[in-house]
């Protein structure tokens, strides 16, 4: 079974996180079928908006693949063809056109990142966003900590981002950062709509909108990249820590964490 399912019908590409039997979770598969898929968007006059969702409504994306961690798999492949896309194959960089993120059940971790990346996140009310990485010893390096302040109010995002706790779909609306609510396992039937409404508009006027918006060159936000560089510093500094290596021990152990602060 293919990790990611990509579909092109009336200039809206929907791309399927489709791992439903490890909750979405990312794995280095998923990560360059979602690269390539984007890339390949971003070059056919075909395709106007990219949908991405999760199969099935219990998850979006549940983040990393903690299992192929523990056996010493890569997520994604840093030195490959696809490897400046970043985890899930769109962390890191981002197209010209329109991406709309579709949220149905857990978006946690990498999850909740790969819908951050997004332009627009559609959500069911059955939707929750959480980046636990402070749980287990490290940061949310694939753009939580770089975007969440930049999309909530910033004293709501320190709250998300130290404490490691969910947000619900319905007070994500209340802040904006979903932008359409919806009933449970509707999130994608919204998200097609919205998408065949912008997809009728000028490509290149679109085109034009989002990179204003974001003051976007060569597939990166201007607007983040002070907080990119600080993050990838940051990011290997933690990864390096004997913290780290007991987040993920106590994890995998099920036991409550013995930090050193080391």
């Amino acid at each position: 079974m293919s990790a990611a399912l990509v579909e092109t019908s009336d200039r809206v590409m929907t791309i399927t996180l489709n791992r439903p039997e490890a909750f979405n979770a990312v794995n280095m598969e998923m990560s360059n079928l979602v690269a390539e898929a984007l890339e390949r968007a971003e070059h056919d006059d075909e395709v106007r908006v990219v949908i991405i969702r999760g199969a099935g409504t219990k998850a979006f994306c549940s983040g990393a693949d903690l299992k192929a961690v523990s056996r010493g798999e890569e997520l994604f492949d840093a030195k490959g063809r696809f490897g400046d896309w970043g985890l899930a194959g769109c962390t890191e960089r981002t197209i010209a056109k329109p991406v709309i993120a579709a949220v149905d059940g857990i978006a946690y971790g990498g999850g909740f990142e790969v819908a951050l990346a997004a332009d627009i996140i559609v959500a069911s009310s059955a939707a929750k966003f959480a980046l636990p990485e402070v749980k287990v010893g490290l940061i949310a390096g694939a753009g939580g900590a770089v975007r969440l302040p930049r999309q909530l109010p910033l004293k709501v995002a320190m709250d998300l981002l130290l404490t490691g706790e969910p947000l619900g779909a319905e007070r994500a609306y209340s802040f904006g950062l979903v932008s359409r609510l919806t009933a449970p396992g509707e999130a994608y039937v919204e998200a097609l709509r919205l998408a065949t409404q912008i997809s009728k508009n000028a490509p290149l006027s679109l085109q034009a909108s989002k990179k204003v918006a974001v003051q976007l060159e060569e597939g990166r936000a201007g607007t983040e990249e002070p907080g990119w560089t600080t993050n990838s510093m940051e990011f290997y500094r933690i990864l390096a820590s004997n913290d780290a290596k007991e987040g993920a021990t106590a994890f995998a152990e099920k036991r409550a964490p013995e930090w050193t602060g080391t």
